[in-house]
């Protein structure tokens, strides 16, 4: 089954208000073996409104909408589904009598705005809404069906858990869903998908999507079975062949970012880390350290922007850094080792390069970052040139940095 989320409400396409909704129904959608096709924000206009519910019908086994059904001139969900389905709306006396009790009890009187929201369409269940005045609805149009949810998401999720995904499952007939994700660092999109693609496209379930983020790829298998046995089955069928494609370049499959992972293993060789960063600034720092425990295994950080404090904080010679130029191989190493020893840790890694806009040559352009790792880990140094702005240069080299160090506890050889 196919499923399409409509979020409901002008706010949300400004820069004031987000949906947050979506992401979490598309979670519990999966859980139940329902694939979310598409998710769309609409405003509060009721012919966008309309057409959208049309072209969600057009495609989609499942239309799920939130938002929209207050008491307000602006709130045409209902009347928007209804013309969509070609169905007529009806006030229903259960529902007002229902709105009327909960006014009641916190003795206030209802609004005649509020009459609205007894609105039902034509053959239509009522989903109640213990938790607010607006009730939800669910509509069976043939083979498919249309959820209307409130939009808070106190109201929203509670009524979904209680009262839709009972609807889905049964349509379902216990069917699951589940996605792996898979991820890589320090790989071109373009490179992982030139070496995996031969295999994954002979595989129809699991399906394979491929996203990129910067310095990172992530491979999504998502697969569906009568069981988790069966599915998880399916999806390792494929994951093994990748990891054999990909030898020693899938960092993570359990959801942990490469801080973690890096963490987890100092953690367990009882290792400690001292990082000297230039051009990115203490970034390298701020990423291990947001990782809950990482006192266990990161020492200390330096930040040596200037050439001054490479030499005061690392002892480097300043005879090298006029010789080399602070942005080069030997300083980089330099760095690594000086960090080190400043420490006293069992591993050290250090950061230099060129994030720009500004400062780049035609033999040092913006972008080129040198990486270093010293100590137990192994001694290396590699020399990359990153795109995109200053912000993307930076979170690059941290993540190549991440994955040297990665490698290196690892035994595995450099990139």
């Amino acid at each position: 089954m196919r499923a399409e989320i409509l979020a409901v409400g002008s706010e949300l396409l400004t820069p004031l208000r987000s949906d947050t909704n979506a992401l979490w129904i598309t979670e519990r959608l999966i859980e139940v073996g329902v694939e979310v096709g598409a998710r769309t924000t609409v405003a509060d206009d009721p012919s966008l409104l309309e057409s959208a519910f049309r072209t969600a019908l057009s495609r989609s086994d499942v239309v799920i909408s939130t938002g929209g059904l207050g008491p307000t001139e602006d709130d045409l969900t209902r009347e928007a589904a209804a013309a969509a389905l070609g169905r007529s709306l009806r006030r229903d006396p259960v529902v007002m009598e229902a709105l009327k009790a909960r006014f009641a009890r916190y003795l206030r009187q209802m609004a005649p705005n509020n009459e609205k929201q007894a609105d039902v369409i034509e053959g239509a269940s009522v989903l109640v809404n213990p938790r607010g005045s607006a009730p939800g609805l669910s509509v069976e149009d043939g083979d498919r069906i249309v959820v209307l949810l409130p939009g808070p998401p106190s109201e929203m999720k509670p009524m979904f858990e209680e009262q839709v995904l009972p609807l889905l499952r049964a349509r379902t007939g216990g069917a699951l869903l589940k996605t792996r994700v898979l991820k890589i660092a320090s790989m071109s999109e373009s490179d992982v998908d030139h070496t995996v693609a031969p295999l994954y496209q002979t595989f129809t379930n699991p399906r394979t999507t491929i996203l990129s983020a910067p310095g990172q790829v992530e491979l999504h298998l998502t697969a569906s079975g009568a069981s988790l046995a069966a599915v998880e089955e399916r999806i390792e069928s494929l994951a093994s062949g990748i990891r054999g494609l990909l030898a020693g370049r899938v960092f993570s499959e359990d959801g942990q970012e490469l801080p973690a992972v890096v963490g987890a293993l100092l953690r367990d060789r009882r290792l400690s880390l001292a990082a000297a960063e230039s051009c990115t600034g203490g970034l390298l720092a701020a990423r291990l350290t947001s990782v809950p425990g990482s006192s266990a295994y990161f020492e200390r950080g330096f930040v040596t922007y200037s050439n001054r404090a490479k030499v005061e904080l690392l002892g480097i010679a300043p005879e090298l850094i006029e010789a080399q130029g602070a942005v080069s191989e030997v300083v980089a190493a330099a760095m690594a080792s000086g960090a080190r020893h400043a420490a006293g840790a069992d591993v050290g890694i250090g950061i230099t390069g060129i994030a720009g806009p500004e400062g780049g040559t035609d033999d040092k352009p913006v972008g080129l970052v040198f990486l270093a790792l010293d100590g137990v880990a192994g001694t290396r140094v590699r020399r990359a040139v990153f795109p995109g702005d200053r912000e993307r240069i930076r979170h690059q080299a941290t993540q190549a940095a991440l994955e040297m160090l990665r490698r290196g506890l690892l035994g595995i050889a450099p990139l």
